[in-house]
């Protein structure tokens, strides 16, 4: 297959690789000034126990690509039309440091072409020979360059780039040191403006035993202490992580261990890609559910935003310097497709195949890369190399070699294509000198560098987005932190969604040193300036609340009503119409409902252990004793109008009134007792940030959607039986009345039920009350007070004789001998078989 990719370079000669094992990679292109490179394009080196270096590991594929990002910006001044740097070419010098400080130092002599000459020459106060190289660019973490600093400062040599530890800025120490990227010193600030402006008091921080991390952890504990935000907990772990180091096991045990006990609002990680990674890998095992906090070395990492179940470690904001594109520079990463050569460097196709005979639907798949060292079958579609390409670092090199070369026009007093210097011949601290002079803009990049070696650029302020339905983050950016400017947030963020704090810290003024957390505990809440802690309000339903106020009137007027039906029941307890609703039942049914509203008041003001365990079982005992007396009274109008003979004789054996009520509430008694005495409902402290709400819970879900269901269950029967008895001639409509009780019944506690287990708040027990007293209203209202009304108003109507002269008539009206043909038989009057059946 026709493949060759030109990756290092098309107008160099290829880097150099040895076969066997992966060496440093090495390319040189020339030119009338040479830049030097230094890019960790491997991430690791294999050392032995004595410290000597074996070989490089872990290709870093966007290294590769922000490698190419200063072949191509030197590629594109030495072939601009309108030139700078007229007459003049640039070339460079490129060295692979593996992550390395050693192999950065060597590869740092080695671009000073003899290490002899960083040597102290005989005569300690003879000048140092001049090197070849004049600036060189790199390296991207601050501990290489902080080594790389010290032997360039021996020779003038200008070092630009990216790494952000503050000690580079100690020019004392590193005179030549100069970045296009803020200093820690900024981000530390702007990591403190979010936490000041999330109204955050309680941090956590994570640094690494490097000159990135450590440094970086100092001045956050620093910032915290004068703000009198207190930090829960300082680790330092680390420079490198390894799985397979017992150190490393340690450390992320006792890590984890601290963040699993933390009320911590928000987590820093302060600390290299490689470290996060693995804590972060933890973080998604636990489900930590942490707001972490992302310093600009882990902020963009695609392989920590693409883990799956990122969303289970938390929300993650991170900080990250302006970000900018290369100008053309996609475009001529897309251009090397159609470019093909006989020389094939073996170090990319090793760690990345090659994808062969890839379908169109595979594509965006094959985007997301693995390193075939973590035993992935991934291979690369050299289409989606361009998805590698960042905004932030690949910008900063950007930035770098611009800066180089406005110092060199600066040098050369170059305009209009003409340079008033014509010899190309300088000396590494004049071009060091204007390069601390440079002041002009780059794509809207304002650049120019204090006395510090440090630029006046901002930060972008991002966020990982796991609500989408993708696999893996998406980084938006939310604002823009500036120097000595306040945060500024995008008008789309809503911060009061994003960010929520689980948990409610106040500082500790007992610990002078202002390093140690107090939680307000359960019962108490921070104060509004977070430095006292204020107890927390119980929260249930007052007596005075309206809603109470209303229910209580319907409860004292429910149980007046019942009150009246007993008396009125207990007057007339002789004629007709009382034994028409059972008799004697009628009064445990009045009772039952009494107690009903009685029960209704233990559902409202500040509940009790005991009003919450015995509220709801009683109210299904008493509720489902009222039903079984219904259901024994429709039962005894079923066998008073039964004309089949054959059906006549074991209705009449289950015409047990009694009987039937106590084994029909026995049988709900029984589960409510189990209820109580297995899983009871209790009282429930539902701690919330200001608030205790004390609330009933259920207890056992099954036994509570049990009782109910039992109860609903002899409401359904108890609606069939008077469905079916509205053919019969019912003078006081007792199977319509019941009909429609019952069927009130069904509908409210359908309606209840979902409303009830899904509900939270002090109005649960509000709905319960009004559900208990809209039941005990339809029995009290359809089913005995149309009696009080005939006891009363309709004395007429409650006669034997007008009972039999209706049902008379009924079945005359309908032609039926039936009852005649059974009363000759029994050798009874039909006045007599009518009384016994319904009024015995």
């Amino acid at each position: 297959k026709m493949f060759l990719l030109w990756l290092f370079g098309s107008v160099m000669s290829v880097f150099h690789l040895s076969s066997g094992e992966s060496v440093p990679v090495h390319t040189y292109s020339s030119g009338d000034i040479i830049i030097g490179g230094l890019f960790p394009m491997h991430a690791k080196t294999n050392k032995s126990t004595a410290g000597e270096w074996i070989s490089c590991r872990e290709y870093d594929l966007q290294m590769f690509l922000r490698t190419h990002v200063m072949i191509y910006a030197i590629r594109e001044i030495n072939q601009r039309t309108q030139r700078v740097l007229p007459n003049i070419t640039l070339g460079y010098d490129i060295y692979d440091t593996c992550s390395d400080v050693s192999v950065a130092i060597r590869a740092t002599l080695q671009l000073l072409n003899n290490p002899q000459s960083c040597l102290l020459p005989a005569r300690i106060h003879s000048a140092l020979p001049e090197p070849q190289i004049k600036a060189v660019i790199g390296e991207r973490s601050s501990e290489t360059s902080i080594a790389v600093a010290r032997v360039l400062a021996l020779t003038s040599v200008a070092q630009v780039y990216g790494s952000t530890s503050e000690v580079l800025s100690r020019k004392l120490k590193f005179p030549t040191f100069l970045r296009t990227i803020p200093s820690d010193e900024y981000q530390t600030k702007a990591i403190v403006e979010l936490v000041k402006r999330f109204n955050w008091k309680s941090v956590a921080v994570v640094g690494s035993d490097d000159e990135y991390g450590k440094y970086g952890s100092d001045r956050l504990v620093d910032h915290f202490r004068k703000l009198e935000i207190c930090i829960e907990f300082t680790e330092i772990l680390p420079s490198h992580f390894s799985m397979n180091d017992s150190d490393t096991f340690n450390c992320l045990a006792n890590l984890s261990k601290s963040i699993n006990k933390s009320t911590a609002e928000a987590i820093i990680l302060f600390t290299r890609q490689s470290n996060v990674e693995i804590i972060i890998e933890r973080a998604i095992e636990r489900k930590f559910n942490r707001t972490w906090i992302a310093s600009d070395a882990w902020s963009t990492s695609k392989k920590i935003s693409e883990m799956q179940n990122l969303k289970l470690a938390g929300k993650v904001f991170g900080f990250i310097s302006k970000r900018n594109e290369v100008p053309g520079f996609k475009d001529y990463i897309l251009s090397l497709l159609s470019r093909t050569t006989n020389a094939t460097p073996e170090e990319y196709p090793t760690q990345y195949p090659l994808c062969t005979n890839q379908s169109e639907e595979s594509k965006e798949n094959n985007c997301q890369l693995t390193n075939h060292q973590d035993n992935s079958n991934h291979c690369l579609d050299l289409r989606c190399l361009a998805n590698y390409i960042d905004q932030d670092e690949s910008y900063n090199i950007y930035l770098a070699v611009q800066v180089i070369v406005e110092a060199l026009r600066r040098l050369f007093k170059c305009e209009n294509q003409q340079c008033e210097r014509r010899n190309t011949s300088f000396t590494a601290a004049e071009l060091l000198m204007e390069i601390q002079k440079v002041n002009f803009t780059v794509n809207s990049t304002h650049i120019y560098f204090n006395d510090k070696g440090d630029p006046y650029l901002g930060y972008d302020i991002l966020y990982w987005n796991t609500s989408e339905p993708t696999q893996h983050a998406h980084i938006t950016t939310i604002g823009e932190y500036s120097p000595n400017k306040e945060i500024t947030l995008s008008n789309e963020f809503d911060e009061n969604t994003n960010v929520i704090s689980t948990f409610d810290p106040i500082l500790s003024f007992a610990d002078p040193s202002l390093t140690a957390c107090q939680s307000c505990g359960k019962k108490k809440h921070s104060a509004p300036l977070r430095d006292s802690c204020l107890n927390k309000t119980l929260e249930f339903l007052l007596w005075t609340d309206p809603f109470i106020i209303i229910l209580s009137a319907f409860n004292v007027f429910g149980i007046i009503v019942t009150i009246v039906l007993t008396i009125l029941f207990t007057i007339y307890r002789s004629t007709p119409i009382v034994k028409s609703v059972g008799g004697y039942l009628c009064f445990l049914e009045l009772f039952s409902l009494l107690t009903c509203f009685c029960l209704a008041f233990s559902f409202m003001g500040r509940p009790t252990k005991n009003s919450c365990m015995l509220g709801l079982p009683l109210f299904g005992i008493t509720f489902s004793l009222c039903i079984s007396c219904i259901l024994a009274n429709l039962l005894q109008i079923l066998v008073g109008f039964s004309f089949d003979l054959k059906k006549d004789s074991w209705l009449r054996k289950l015409n047990r009134p009694l009987a039937v009520v106590s084994i029909v509430a026995g049988i709900q008694l029984g589960l409510c007792v189990a209820w109580v005495y297995n899983k009871h409902p209790f009282l429930q402290h539902d701690i919330r940030t200001k608030i205790i709400l004390l609330q009933c819970h259920q207890g056992s879900t099954e036994f509570f959607l049990a009782m109910l269901g039992y109860n609903a269950l002899l409401a359904f029967i108890c609606f069939l039986f008077a469905f079916n008895g509205k053919q019969l001639p019912d003078l006081y409509k007792n199977a319509t009345l019941v009909s429609i009780s019952m069927l009130l019944f069904l509908i409210i506690w359908i309606i209840f039920i979902p409303i009830y287990i899904n509900l939270s708040g002090k109005y649960k027990r509000a709905i319960e009350c009004a559900a208990i007293l809209i039941s005990s209203y339809s029995i009290l209202g359809c089913h005995l007070a149309p009696k009080c009304y005939i006891m009363v108003c309709r004395k007429e109507l409650n006669n034997e004789n007008a009972i039999t002269e209706y049902i008379r008539k009924h079945y005359e009206e309908k032609n039926m001998v039936v009852w005649e043909h059974i009363c000759n038989k029994k050798n009874i009057s039909l006045h007599t078989y009518i009384f016994l059946q319904l009024f015995s």
